[in-house]
């Protein structure tokens, strides 16, 4: 009898707590940004940090996967998620004690280590289960990345919960959500503590390791590594952002937006075997990326509640599929290369989120966001501008808006005066607290006339970033449809197997003693 169930319900506690993590995170950026004063672009290089972390360690774990086995990978994951929420936590009292610029690193490698772990588990999870299910890859793999959107749903409820509580219950802090997280941490690894694990299905098939690293001589491998670099930028850097930016577009409905879409991937990634048996993999991928275009588009450009959940479903939709699949076409047309074919796809899209989609949309955002406000009020932006600029890429550097003092006039500077009053009170001091009070004492005057164009820029910047990532389904829609023509030319697209034979019986699924680590 093999152990099949228990191992994919750990590969699925997995990808829970990694969604729990980064929909906390998303729900809890506002608050990092008023209460330490970062910019969007400092957000996003913390929450792109985390996803860089992610795609190194799974290119690196991959590569030894295979040889040292699956166990001893997640054991060491385990205890990285449980010391990243150690160091995230010490946020608020580095801060206190070493200023901004350490709490900035504290959070950052509290992110990266959360990532690491991330990253070890799906190095794991994805060759793990392809092994598990030789003959349903796609669909499997696709249910198993149900966990991710499931963790989101979790994350997104819990954040929603405390969004709604924080203002009402005094002491209430970001820290508490952000535990929770640690509750499928804990059922994943208990479980991986107590099962056997089965050997790889490369490793069972006897193909060396040099003949991994062959795989990647063909052109069409480096195609699709290209192509998961987009659905990186487009799924998970935009996921980063979805909750702020659409939050800013139906004030209050942020959150709400996001467990929806979530709610979408959820349910339809269980019926992905179904839809691959009508249309090929690519052709699913082709028209997914059709509709993230399209419901990206959409979302930066409605305004009326009723058409903004219409295009947050078309993104939804478009979105379900493309990580999932991706990872199925390369199991199926390249099964020779183990883990490391696999690591190389999560590994190119989590590099792309965090070194390009994150930072790239916080920093399109700031960008729209102080064109429009030095357009509309230049007095307004040099009140509410950061001291520092910062640039992406070959992008110029810019001034973005800072986090603390928009959050200052968002509410009237109440949040501000009771930070200072309670420091009073303690016979406390603090120099950024002091340095934002003084300035709001000069801003307060011109806050009636200053909100509304600094809202009106916010959203603005929001909604422009999301038109300018809509343009990376597009180009994602025209290479699939380009490998859907190519695979017709060839005959249609068919699925490879090891060795000439389909990879079925206990052999490849550990249900004997002999391939049990």
């Amino acid at each position: 009898m093999n152990n099949n169930r228990p191992l994919f319900i750990a590969s699925f506690m997995t990808l829970i707590a990694a969604g729990v993590g980064f929909a906390i995170r998303g729900g809890i950026l506002a608050d990092w940004g008023a209460q330490y004063g970062f910019t969007k672009f400092d957000l996003g290089t913390i929450t792109g940090g985390g996803l860089v972390g992610f795609g190194i360690v799974i290119l690196l774990a991959s590569l030894i996967t295979d040889h040292i086995g699956y166990k001893p990978i997640l054991l060491l994951a385990f205890i990285l998620h449980v010391l990243s929420a150690l160091i995230t936590f010490a946020a608020t009292p580095i801060f206190h004690a070493m200023g901004k610029d350490a709490t900035y690193w504290c959070l950052y490698v509290g992110m990266f280590m959360f990532a690491v772990a991330n990253g070890l588990c799906e190095a794991v999870i994805n060759p793990l289960v392809a092994t598990l299910y030789p003959t349903k890859k796609t669909h499997y793999l696709n249910i198993l990345h149900a966990g991710w959107p499931g963790g989101l749903i979790v994350g997104g409820i819990v954040a929603a919960i405390y969004a709604n509580l924080k203002a009402s219950v005094p002491g209430l802090r970001w820290e508490y959500p952000m535990a929770v997280f640690l509750i499928p941490t804990l059922i994943y690894g208990f479980i991986v503590i107590k099962q056997k694990f089965p050997l790889s299905e490369a490793k069972s098939a006897g193909v060396s390791f040099g003949q991994m690293l062959m795989t990647f001589a063909s052109p069409l491998l480096i195609c699709l590594l290209f192509l998961q670099a987009c659905v990186g930028y487009v799924e998970l850097g935009t996921d980063s952002w979805i909750a702020s930016i659409t939050d800013s577009i139906l004030v209050g409905q942020g959150l709400y937006l996001f467990i929806y879409a979530s709610m979408i991937m959820f349910v339809l990634r269980f019926f992905a075997g179904p839809i691959v048996e009508r249309i090929n993999p690519l052709g699913l991928l082709c028209v997914s990326a059709c509709f993230g275009a399209l419901g990206l588009f959409m979302i930066g450009s409605f305004k009326e509640a009723t058409l903004v959940w219409i295009a947050v479903t078309v993104y939804g939709l478009g979105k379900t599929f493309l990580w999932p699949t991706m990872l199925g076409v390369v199991g199926e047309r390249f099964p020779k290369g183990g883990a490391i074919t696999m690591g190389a796809m999560g590994g190119i899209g989590m590099l792309s989120a965090g070194l390009l989609g994150g930072p790239g949309i916080g920093y399109n955002q700031d960008y729209f966001a102080t064109q429009k406000l030095e357009q509309l009020s230049p007095e307004a932006y040099e009140r509410y501008s950061a001291e520092d600029k910062n640039g992406f890429l070959f992008f110029p550097a810019i001034k973005g808006l800072n986090g603390s003092k928009v959050s200052v006039l968002n509410n009237d500077g109440k949040d501000l005066e009771e930070t200072v009053e309670q420091l009073k009170k303690e016979n406390k001091t603090d120099d950024y607290i002091s340095t934002l009070n003084q300035w709001w004492q000069g801003a307060e005057p011109f806050a009636p006339e200053d909100k509304g164009p600094v809202d009106e820029a916010g959203i603005y910047g929001g909604r422009m970033a999301l038109k300018c990532t809509a343009l990376v389904p597009l180009v994602m829609a025209f290479g699939y449809f380009i490998l859907v023509l190519y695979f017709r030319s060839k005959g249609g697209y068919q699925v490879e197997v090891l060795h000439g034979e389909k990879p079925v019986g206990e052999h490849y699924t550990g249900g004997i003693e002999g391939p049990i680590e």
